[in-house]
């Protein structure tokens, strides 16, 4: 089959690959009608993610038709259409037990998981396409895809129901829900959300439905800022105005109630800590720019809560530790427990209160990946979010 797979930094190629071959009683092959690019592809793409190797196959964000399954699976069918979560969860551990899958404690290869509790502690759930780390699954931006745990993840689509209305619900409209619901959101709330990236935009969609008085999106990007501002936030241009000023001024001094970092580890703009975050980043010597976590702290009002669906891979510092503890601030974040909402966000879609497809820019065959992922990467006002169709 072909599939998109990395070869280094900035250097990702479509290749001819094995096909996905059933492993475990649990697996299902799935043929992939749609697949996306994701921001936190752009972190493999710049290499700033360890435990990468040459030749694997990138992509988290896909759904398609099952065409085999092992012979433990009881709930799919061959012929069905699913959408799978990027999060491979067992459904029976602790943490699954407790709708906290993407910490699965059994997803993870035991030959993998060994890196991940070094670097964290505890091992990290396994996640489709995103590094050895992750347990060094095959991705999804390819013609086809074994899904481990299948009788758990996936979830069955209705017939007649176009791919664009319920692609995103494999990582971005789930990740903006629960960015969002980590947020705490109370009715008449202001919240401001930095990043209108796609999940950003799904996070801003989110806080709305939850009831926010007030939405400030922060961005640079011209169009991602008009994307936010027709699904009712308004909006600052980070290289217009001081943030942070300018949400004190807009809230009467007091601060926003929740502060969303949709950004992550790869922050932009001319703050001198990013220049130095930077520098680090380039040389080695740290792993990630946190800039807007670090603006979202100061930012925030006193007993106010911070979300972090922003993806942060290693280890930072200079974060105002002072300011946080001082505020009594609540800070959550964590990879997205996908399956716990599908089922919620699936039957929105179905009702028509969201339109999950106004951030889509550009729609190309698998064949042109490569092109796309430079274009996503270097040109983020214009390219919002690329769906790729391998048949």
């Amino acid at each position: 089959m072909r599939a998109l797979t990395w070869h280094g930094k900035h250097n990702v190629q479509i290749d001819t690959v094995p096909d996905p071959q059933i492993v475990n009683p649990r697996d299902a092959i799935i043929k992939i009608t749609a697949t996306a690019i994701c921001g936190s592809d752009l972190h493999l793409y710049d290499s700033v993610i360890p435990g990468m190797s040459n030749g694997d196959i990138l992509g988290h964000e896909f759904m398609g038709e099952v065409v085999e399954i092992g012979r433990g699976n009881t709930s799919l069918k061959v012929g069905q259409k699913v959408v799978v979560p990027f999060t491979i969860s067992c459904g029976s551990c602790f943490f699954c037990g407790k709708q906290q899958y993407s910490a699965c404690d059994n997803s993870n290869p035991a030959d993998k998981s060994d890196a991940s509790e070094i670097a964290y502690g505890y091992p990290m759930a396994g996640i489709f396409g995103y590094s050895h780390l992750t347990g060094g699954y095959a991705g999804g931006q390819a013609e086809y895809a074994r899904v481990p745990y299948s009788d758990i993840g996936p979830i069955v689509v209705p017939d007649g129901i176009e791919d664009e209305r319920v692609l995103f619900l494999s990582d971005i409209f789930p990740t903006g829900w629960m960015a969002a619901e980590n947020a705490e959101i109370e009715p008449g709330d202001t919240v401001a959300i930095w990043g209108c990236g796609p999940v950003g935009l799904f996070a801003i969609k989110s806080a709305r439905l939850m009831g926010a008085g007030r939405i400030i999106a922060i961005d640079h990007h011209p169009r991602r800022l008009e994307l936010a501002k027709q699904n009712g936030a308004e909006v600052l241009n980070y290289h217009e105005v001081k943030v942070r000023e300018a949400l004190t001024e807009m809230t009467a001094g007091i601060g926003p109630d929740a502060c969303i970092d949709a950004v992550g580890m790869e922050a932009h703009g001319f703050a001198p800590d990013n220049f130095i975050d930077a520098v680090k980043q380039e040389t080695k010597l740290g792993t990630d720019r946190q800039h807007v976590l670090r603006e979202c702290i100061m930012a925030c009002r006193k007993g106010g809560r911070v979300s972090v669906p922003g993806v942060y891979g290693g280890i930072g510092d200079k974060l105002p530790i002072g300011a946080f503890m001082q505020k009594g601030l609540t800070i959550r974040t964590g990879q997205t427990h996908v399956q716990k909402y599908l089922p919620q966000l699936l039957e929105m879609i179905m009702d028509g209160k969201i339109d999950t497809t106004d951030l889509i820019s550009h729609r190309l065959p698998l064949e042109q990946a490569p092109e796309a992922y430079r274009n996503f990467h270097s040109n983020q006002n214009e390219w919002t979010k690329v769906v790729l169709k391998p048949h």
